[in-house]
């Protein structure tokens, strides 16, 4: 039998623990005069501002009668959900500790605008790494400065304790923070369900032709190439919220590439490979199966990228392999391209380079650590506090899970697509970019285009998709959806949730285009399959077997690639 624990031990550990997770991202500057002393006059005032405001504070919790709760010095955000819990406000301390913290990050936020950068690459990356600290040490992160976490433990004997401390070990074996049960899911089984079968495959991917659910089938088949940074079944979760569910009980016949989690061995792929052996291939294999020489296809967030080079790369050959594109959450021009831009510079892209860029992969759990950064409170110190402090386990979440299934990429790809892509923003301009042996232009795709972007969205931000209508030369339908880069693309249209962007005026930027858009509530998937079936050209009898004489199949979806861990 083993030993009980010492609750006062486990309490120090996880004090350890978490005030180790906030020391990784120290302070650049160290007290409010030294800061104005350093930065000038500017600032005096903002000092002043700061000083005022605590005083205030310490004069309102000094002053402060038994059961009596004054108004607050300083509030925190609706959406902030770190101090919902009535705890905060019902003890004068505890009261003082979160408005203390909210004073000190209104004014750590505010004071970064006025330290000098190099230019406005720095300018963001100081930016983020200021708003890193100032989540990184909110009080609600700390056993110590956590009522909840003080309430639960007594109220529990010590149990809660226990349990995060479990949790904290188990979480460390798995070197990730716990988002999910993870046992609650499996691929093939409860995610990525609609039938059908891999139908082709090569080192790079796999390609799946979903079976038809309705008697007949738009004649024009659709590709939907999904991001290859993570895996494909965000957009096949579960059958209520399966974008690639709608899309085949709408009557469309859908192929979907399923991107190889890529080891050691294919560390030396290239974005040109992605391109030629992945979307000019697919493209190439889907047109072979349905016998029709254009598809119609789609691309999801670096999918629509991938995708779009590759269309590129087919017009300057000669070729026109598809009718019409959709691009969801997409950049084809990275002047805006959100938080990531943080992450890349010549110095560190060009260490990049020279350790990976030849040959190597970049493991999928760093992806993971940088997308979750980019929203702290939400994908990090949520279940620090939740796992660890409170002592709870995480419940079950499709989308969530799929947010921890990372994959691996090969370092050579990657370097080119940061250099090319977030650094210099060469594939907007015309012939400067060589793919696959040709110059490429993207504004020579003609073809019809429905772009997706989403309003909250911090990868691709709304502004940044809209610039792709200046690119493409065709006629172009653009649509915003509320949420974010996730949410607001996996958004089932039976769910009746959020809203949608429409007909903004085209002629000028992307916030005239706003000022003048219609909205509408609920999901924006029947009006994009309402656009996509004016060009599915004539129905037909749908088809029981999937492949062709050529392209047998080769397992029943999702195939083998999609459950490969990183």
């Amino acid at each position: 039998m083993s030993a009980t624990p010492d609750p006062i031990a486990i309490l120090q550990q996880l004090l350890k623990a978490t005030q180790s997770a906030a020391l990784q991202f120290p302070p650049q500057l160290t007290s409010p005069s030294d800061q104005a002393t350093a930065l000038g006059q500017p600032v005096v005032a903002l000092q002043q501002e700061w000083t005022a405001r605590q005083a205030q504070l310490w004069q309102t919790f000094l002053s402060r009668q038994p059961d009596q709760k004054p108004e607050a010095v300083v509030a925190a955000g609706v959406s902030d959900k770190r101090f919902s819990n009535p705890a905060w406000s019902e003890s004068p301390v505890f009261d003082y500790f979160r408005q203390s913290y909210l004073i000190n990050a209104d004014y750590l936020k505010r004071i970064g605008e006025f330290i000098p950068a190099e230019d406005d690459r720095a300018k963001k990356r100081q930016q983020f790494l200021i708003q890193q600290y100032i989540d990184a040490i909110a009080p609600s992160n700390f056993a110590a400065t956590n009522p909840e976490f003080i309430k639960t433990a007594i109220d529990s004997g010590g149990e809660s304790i226990r349990r995060g401390i479990l949790n904290m070990l188990s979480d460390m074996e798995k070197g990730r923070i716990s988002m999910t049960d993870d046992a609650a899911f499996t691929v093939g089984v409860n995610l990525a369900t609609t039938p059908g079968a891999v139908v082709f495959e090569n080192e790079i991917f796999q390609l799946i032709q979903y079976s038809p659910l309705t008697e007949q089938v738009v004649q024009r088949p659709l590709l939907i190439v999904p991001p290859c940074i993570n895996k494909f079944y965000i957009l096949d979760l579960q059958p209520h919220n399966s974008l690639v569910r709608f899309a085949v009980e709408e009557g469309f016949t859908v192929f979907l590439m399923s991107w190889r989690n890529v080891k050691s061995d294919l560390g030396h792929l290239t974005w040109d490979d992605y391109v030629e052996k992945g979307a000019l291939k697919a493209l190439q294999v889907v047109s072979e199966i349905c016998a029709i020489k254009q598809v119609n296809a789609l691309g999801f967030c670096v999918g629509g990228t991938i995708l779009g080079s590759a269309l590129a790369v087919a017009k300057a050959r000669g070729e026109d392999p598809v009718k019409a594109l959709t691009l969801l959450t997409s950049l084809l021009d990275f002047s805006e391209s959100g938080e990531l831009n943080c992450f890349v510079d010549k110095a560190s892209l060009t260490k990049s380079e020279e350790a990976i860029g030849k040959g190597g992969i970049v493991p999928g759990k760093e992806f993971a650590a940088v997308f979750s950064s980019l929203r702290a409170n939400d994908l990090i110190w949520q279940y620090v506090i939740r796992n660890y402090l409170i002592g709870t386990n995480p419940a079950a979440f499709d989308l969530l899970y799929w947010n921890s299934d990372s994959t691996n990429l090969p370092g050579p790809f990657l370097t080119w697509y940061l250099r090319n892509m977030y650094l210099e923003n060469n594939l907007r301009s015309p012939g400067r970019l060589e793919m696959c042996g040709v110059k490429v232009d993207l504004g020579r795709l003609d073809m019809p285009a429905f772009i997706l972007a989403t309003r909250e969205d911090h990868i691709v931000p709304w502004h940044g998709a809209y610039r792709s209508r200046q690119l493409l030369s065709g006629e172009s339908t653009f649509v915003l959806g509320a949420s974010g880069h996730i949410a607001g693309v996996v958004n089932p249209a039976k769910a009746n949730k959020r809203s949608y962007w429409t007909d903004g005026d085209s002629d000028g930027d992307a916030e005239q285009w706003l000022a003048s858009a219609t909205e509408s509530k609920g999901s924006w998937w029947p009006k994009w399959s309402e656009w996509l079936k004016g060009f599915g050209d004539k129905k037909i009898g749908a088809r029981s077997d999937l492949g062709n004489d050529n392209y047998s199949p080769i397992e029943p979806a999702p195939g083998r690639y999609v459950k490969e861990r990183a």
